[in-house]
């Protein structure tokens, strides 16, 4: 006996082209990257098609296993995974999203990375190994010899997975082992040692709370040397094809970011070379910090794009009572104002992917800008995903809150991005630290937002109310997180009235600024074109472009 028949469901959002976004577009050429657009959506097709998401899917339902010892009993310390995680690294590898900025002379060069990380996730999980080894890069410089071995490998487009000689390889990972269980984000308190040696080499002795993919070839990692809190490379394998004494203690249990092996490792008299001079490892590793701060940023705005077009693709095959959700005046709302949060996010971390360029290229303008606003947009874009996640997440209801539908693990990823890097009143802090430190940065980010000067009412009138608070020096520092706050709207803000689409910073403006919105998701003020705006986060499914 037949007992119901299956009607009214969401056909699966597959077969899209992820890079169709007109927020991510528009900004690939107006930040000097249009060069890139074909590659963009050769990967965008590839992130929306079916078996990319399966690769997701399963790099998550089957995470790392470490593997301590061989049968033997011989120490082995590798970290098994699922060849789906493989086949999502050899994408992210072959692509250069990992390192081709650093190789490529063109204008633009880290705009198309950064549009590429924003494109390719159907796992974040695998973009943490990606992000460290782009981030790598520039710390690894402040030791030419050591750059000059190992940067060519590092920007090459051939995944080599497999413990072995790096110079043996045809392309090299990196990854970052800061954190101990005493000092958290308070890295000057690590007691790792490091005991110099005639050849030049030193020794490592300590152990590390969270060492981040811990399968990669070389790491960037913090210890007392003789002169001070100092920056050392350490490599897996060493010359003689011997395995480094970098011992993998377990692998850690996450709310999200499953596919991803994080760590706890001990050294024990680790061969490891100096990067940078002794005393100096925080302002040398700060070159990979602030890197993998634009990526957070980054995976943030791409989490919540994710977030709108499932949102919107649900809403749009869903029926109830009588009319399609996307139909219906208050769901309306919601998608909107998730989307207008989405676009924000998006122009404002291409912004920053341009300054970044430009700032790689010896712009000292665009490098006061990055100074800043980096840390105001990872701290602001990745507080705001979470709770973007949770209403797009409710807009499927119940689907929404089973596996299957996808959007659980995309909450569970959401929280990740705003404690990676520094957690919120680290980058708050770092905010206040720039403004009082370096004046410069605060002169360049004024010229920004004055750039959209006298468009809109009431970006102008949240501009002069920031000058007033930044004007005030009394209690800085309990204040960080509300300045940090309208730093970062006002920026937004003004990029949106320069170069968004017209709805959408009317929206944000009126909504973000001006006033006229609640504190939840929905609450956007009568008058906004809400088709215009859900119209650019609706995904083509099986159209020509995918």
């Amino acid at each position: 006996m037949t007992t119901h028949e299956v009607f009214n469901q969401v056909p699966p959002l597959v077969g899209y082209d992820a890079a169709d976004d007109p927020a991510l577009l528009e900004g690939l050429d107006r930040e000097g990257a249009g060069w890139a657009a074909a590659e963009l959506h050769d990967l965008g097709r590839l992130g929306g098609g079916a078996e990319a998401i399966e690769h997701g899917r399963l790099a998550n339902e089957y995470p790392p296993v470490l593997r301590t010892h061989d049968r033997y009993g011989h120490r082995v310390d590798e970290v098994e995974f699922h060849p789906s995680w493989h086949e999502l690294m050899r994408t992210a590898v072959t692509h250069g999203l990992h390192g081709a900025p650093w190789a490529d002379d063109r204008p633009g060069a880290h705009v198309a990375r950064a549009a590429k990380f924003y494109t390719w996730r159907p796992d974040a999980g695998h973009g943490c190994p990606i992000s460290m080894t782009y981030a790598a890069v520039p710390a690894l410089r402040h030791a030419p010899e050591l750059a000059a071995r190992y940067e060519p490998l590092l920007t090459a487009s051939a995944y080599d997975p497999g413990l072995r000689p790096p110079q043996g390889k045809r392309g090299l990972l990196a990854g970052m082992s800061m954190t101990e269980k005493q000092g958290g984000s308070d890295v000057r308190a690590n007691t790792t040692t490091a005991r110099p040696e005639p050849d030049g080499s030193y020794r490592l002795v300590g152990h590390k709370w969270f060492t981040s993919a811990p399968m990669c070839d070389l790491f960037l990692t913090l210890a007392q040397a003789p002169g001070g809190l100092t920056c050392f490379l350490v490599p897996r394998v060493l010359p003689d094809g011997t395995r480094n004494p970098m011992r993998l203690m377990r692998l850690k249990e996450k709310l999200g970011n499953r596919s991803n092996a994080s760590s706890e490792i001990e050294y024990e008299h680790a061969v490891a070379w100096r990067v940078g001079d002794e005393g100096r490892g925080v302002r040398t590793i700060i070159d990979m910090v602030n890197m993998t701060r634009l990526d957070c940023l980054i995976g943030a705005a791409a989490g919540m794009r994710q977030g709108v077009i499932t949102a919107v693709h649900h809403a749009a095959h869903r029926r109830a009572f009588g009319r399609y959700l996307v139909d219906q005046p208050l769901m309306r709302n919601v998608l909107a104002d998730l989307a207008v949060e989405s676009e924000a996010a998006t122009v404002l971390m291409l912004r920053l992917a341009g300054a970044t360029d430009r700032s790689a290229r010896g712009d000292a303008g665009e490098t006061a800008v990055k100074r800043l606003a980096v840390a105001v947009g990872k701290y602001w874009v990745c507080k705001r995903w979470p709770g973007h996640a949770a209403e797009a997440l409710e807009c499927l209801g119940g689907n929404g809150y089973v596996e299957e539908s996808g959007m659980p693990r995309l909450f569970r990823e959401s929280p990740l991005n705003s404690i990676w890097e520094g957690s919120g009143n680290v980058a708050a802090l770092d905010v206040l630290r720039a403004l009082t430190r370096e004046p410069q940065v605060l002169a360049a980010f004024e010229a920004e937002v004055d750039a959209a000067a006298g468009a809109d009412a009431r970006l102008d009138a949240a501009v002069r109310r920031l000058r007033a608070e930044l004007a005030d020096p009394g209690e800085a520092e309990l204040r960080a997180r509300h300045v940090v706050e309208r730093l970062a709207l006002v920026l937004q803000g003004s990029l949106l009235v320069r170069h968004g689409h017209p709805t959408v910073a009317d929206a944000f403006c009126a909504s973000r600024l001006g006033g006229e919105h609640g504190y939840a998701y929905g609450t956007l003020p009568a008058g906004v074109d809400h088709a215009a705006i859900i119209d650019r986060a609706t995904p083509k499914v099986g159209s020509p472009q995918a």
